[in-house]
Order: structure tokens, then C-alpha cells, then sequence
């Protein structure tokens, strides 16, 4: 005997009336089994209008608690934070490829005020740069805390003089601003953006696209 025949019979003979009745009895049941199954269904896999019904409500719940939710790791910008004078700066970890200690490096004359010379790492040599030349940031004496941060872009590659590093941060994307006019010494063209810290993010392709940042030339010609 078929299972629902089977479940129709069992239905029909405990209705109140039977016959017609149980029929109708049966049938009442079977749509709100029907319907409770639906529900279920709905719940389980959720139209797309659905879904977005979901999104806005929990929307509203997290802004009426205060409550950020947590940004997708794709909008989030992972920074090597350093110090230049009195700023913190950061570059993309994904520019980088070590942080060297500065403790030997050949002074260049005849080269521009913010070169600070060359440093052999492992064998090759590479350029340094003094960005506070470039940002007009206060001096001070170079010390075992000073870092080389060697940076690659466009497969070029050079260091940039930190005077300490801090450690890796991440930075939400829609926290990072456009540079603010008020902030002087600063060369908006080497920006990736700000952050309320402030933290300071440079844009390593820019710099490395600038001719007048590249030396390759003199360590080229260098012995």
C-alpha cells in the first residue's frame, strides 16, 4: 500500500466523523504539513530578496547597537608602519621585500641631498634614499635604531631610510583619506592616502616611477 494512502486511512479512522470528514481532516493536516515544510525551506535556502531582507535588518541591528561589522579581508591594506622625524609612515607589505639594519654604507658625492649613499645587501648593491630631504622633515644624527626599508616596484628596487620600524598594521580601505592640504612638508604626489592617526601611506610605484628619485645611473657607474 502507498504511504500516504496508508497515512490517509489511519487519519480517516481516528477523525471525529470519518468519512468526509476524515477526508478534510487529512487534507487541512496535509496543507500545513505542506506549509511548515516551506517555511523550512525558505529558512534554509532563502530567495535573494530574501537574503536581502536578512543583510538590512542585521544592518539596522549592528548601527542601533553601535556596532561595525568586521570588513572583508579584501578591502583591508596590510602596512609596514615606520618613523620619519616626528611622523609615522607606512608602506604596503606587498612592496617590500626585507628590512635591513643600517650599519655600513658608501656616501655618493655629486648626488642629490636626499640620496644617502649605497649599501651592499648580500652581494648587490642598492641605493638609499632620505625621503625627510624630499619632505622637508627635521634631521637628526642616524643611530643602530635607523632601518633600511627595501622596497620593489615597476622590478626596481632601492632602500628608503626609517628611523625606526614600528611593526604591520592593517588599514581598512575606506579608512585611508586624500592627503589634507594643511599638511605641510608633505609631497602629495608620493601618497596613497592618510589615515586620522595619522598614519602616512606612500605610494612606493610613484616613488619608483619618479626620475628624479632614481640613481641608477651613479650605482651603475659605481665601482
Amino acid at each position: 500500500m502507498h504511504v500516504d494512502g496508508a497515512i490517509t486511512e489511519a487519519l480517516a479512522a481516528v477523525a471525529p466523523d470519518g468519512g468526509h470528514k476524515g477526508s478534510l481532516y487529512w487534507a487541512g493536516l496535509r496543507r500545513r504539513l505542506d506549509a511548515s515544510q516551506e517555511a523550512l525551506n525558505r529558512r534554509l535556502s532563502p530567495s535573494r530578496e530574501e537574503k536581502q531582507k536578512i543583510l538590512r535588518a542585521r544592518a539596522r541591528s549592528m548601527a542601533a547597537s553601535g556596532k561595525k561589522e568586521a570588513p572583508s579581508p579584501d578591502l583591508l591594506l596590510e602596512v609596514v608602519e615606520f618613523v620619519l622625524g616626528p611622523e609615522h609612515y607606512g608602506i604596503e607589505s606587498s612592496h617590500i621585500r626585507e628590512i635591513y639594519p643600517l650599519s655600513e654604507f658608501t656616501p655618493l658625492p655629486c648626488t642629490p641631498a636626499f640620496v644617502l649613499g649605497l649599501v651592499n645587501v648580500r652581494g648587490q648593491i642598492l641605493s638609499i634614499i632620505n625621503i625627510k630631504k624630499l619632505f622637508d622633515l627635521p634631521e637628526k644624527g642616524l643611530t643602530d635604531l635607523n632601518k633600511i626599508i627595501i622596497v620593489h616596484a615597476r622590478q626596481m628596487e632601492l632602500g628608503i631610510l626609517a628611523d625606526a620600524v614600528l611593526g604591520v598594521r592593517s588599514i581598512a580601505m575606506e579608512e585611508l583619506h586624500p592627503a589634507l592640504p594643511t599638511l605641510t612638508g608633505i609631497r602629495a604626489e608620493y601618497l596613497k592616502g592618510i589615515t586620522k592617526d595619522p598614519l602616512v601611506v606612500l605610494d612606493v610605484e610613484k616613488i619608483l616611477a619618479d626620475e628624479k628619485i632614481l640613481v641608477d645611473e651613479v650605482v651603475n657607474a659605481a665601482p
